[in-house]
């Protein structure tokens, strides 16, 4: 098996569109090498523990109601090709991820992160719910196979908070300034959601199938 790190935060919808192209590759190629592990990156680590108003956040990063309409613009498209129907509208807050990120890490210790992830996505950008809300997110570990109470008690205290907050800041300081960013065997980096075609080629010269994985650096794909 072949590790894929992906360094993501569940509010990113560049992330969210690169976990539908790279779904595809995997579909496509169901004898793929990959295991996939999904690792810690805040886009907003110093987010109030409350989150904020969605409005307020994305006026304030994009310099405006004008910018951030056009700065969404792009993903909205993008997604709807991945086949993915944001619900924008229904957003009414932005979180802070900590406690989803500490799910995540929990999810993997479980061997259910990815479907941990996917309910995330979903929840945060499909039908709008608040996954900085504790009860929403000990909700989703349940649909995933966790068992609820025992999330939620962890999710009680500061279980692995500490532990997610150094990993962030260790991936700065290794490089990462954006997600989504894949790591391929710990030694290839791919920045950005790549598209699917991208993918294939990399499971492909994986399997053998031409040059080696290592011999080609993909070009950046966007990210948040």
């Amino acid at each position: 098996m072949v590790k894929l790190v992906i360094f993501s935060d569940p509010i990113c919808p560049w992330c969210y569109i690169g976990k539908a192209r790279l779904d595809r590759a995997l579909e496509a190629r169901p004898e793929h090498p990959f295991e996939v592990e999904w690792h810690p990156f805040m886009l907003n680590p110093d987010m109030p523990a409350e989150g904020m108003d969605r409005r307020d956040y994305l006026e304030a990063k994009f310099g405006g109601q004008k910018g951030a309409v056009e700065a969404y613009l792009p993903v909205v498209e993008e997604a709807r090709k991945a086949g993915l129907a944001l619900n924008l509208d229904r957003i009414r807050r932005t979180p802070n991820t900590l406690d989803a990120q500490r799910l995540i890490h929990w999810a993997h210790l479980e061997r259910c992160q990815t479907p941990v992830v996917s309910a995330l996505f979903r929840a945060y950008f499909v039908d709008g719910r608040d996954i900085g809300d504790r009860a929403v997110l000990a909700d989703l570990a349940a649909g995933a196979g966790m068992d609820r109470d025992m999330v939620a008690r962890l999710l009680a205290t500061d279980a692995d908070a500490d532990d997610i907050r150094a990993r962030d800041a260790d991936a700065r300081r290794k490089g990462v300034r954006a997600v989504p960013t894949f790591v391929i065997a710990g030694r290839h980096v791919v920045p950005g959601a790549q598209p699917t075609e991208l993918w294939l080629d990399v499971i492909d010269e994986l399997a053998g199938e031409g040059k080696s994985a290592g011999d080609t650096a993909p070009a950046d794909g966007p990210s948040c």
